[in-house]
């Protein structure tokens, strides 16, 4: 119902995030492990959290083909290689490279190969990350780069958007650039477009109370 949705919005695409929860930590009750950060999931284990909020590998063949009948793209943010691997054989036209993943160089290498353009976002990134990330993927084959501006909090407030970075990313890297917007309105979104921006990135929802 959400690709529908997405649909009926005016979307172009469609994107998932394909991880295991072991791909990502590891069942410990440590309390490193465990998430204190004035958060919803405040209390929970990392391995709990992400073990409920994984989809399904399963489901993934199904909602691509719903998203190919209503003639959206369809790809997926991978967070470890068995996770490209997955997505190459479901002949994704593209690869997203979430914030969190944009220091992981086996991943960048893993994604660069496959031979298809790359989204990457860039939370929390320093300029060095960036540039380590940009200079991974293309020495292993990425020739079509797309770099998104984003803020990583959830839901962002408008007024730390810093959308002046959309400018100083392309002058830097001479890549398209865009933006992944974690406020809950437009405007952010719409700015972006006025200051160059080429790809917008949203998180939606069906209900606010799911």
């Amino acid at each position: 119902e959400i690709v529908r949705q997405a649909h009926h919005a005016g979307a172009d695409a469609i994107k998932l995030q394909t991880y295991t929860a072991d791909t990502l930590t590891i069942n410990s009750n440590l309390p490193c492990f465990r998430i204190d950060q004035g958060t919803a999931w405040d209390g929970q284990r990392l391995f709990d959290l992400y073990q409920s909020a994984a989809m399904p590998w399963e489901w993934q063949p199904k909602l691509q083909a719903i998203a190919q009948e209503l003639g959206l793209d369809f790809f997926s943010s991978p967070f470890d290689e068995t996770a490209v691997d997955f997505l190459k054989a479901l002949n994704v036209p593209a690869f997203k490279i979430a914030s969190f993943e944009i220091v992981d160089v086996p991943l960048l290498r893993k994604v660069a190969q496959a031979g298809r353009p790359v989204i990457v976002s860039t939370g929390m990134s320093t300029i060095d990350e960036i540039e380590l990330a940009v200079r991974v993927l293309r020495e292993n084959g990425c020739q079509e780069l797309i770099l998104l501006k984003c803020t990583s909090a959830y839901p962002a407030p408008p007024e730390s958007m810093n959308l002046q970075t959309l400018h100083d990313l392309a002058f830097r890297y001479k890549v398209p650039i865009g933006l992944s917007d974690h406020t809950l309105t437009s405007t952010a979104a719409m700015t972006s477009v006025a200051l160059g921006g080429n790809v917008i990135e949203k998180h939606l929802t069906r209900s606010r109370s799911d």
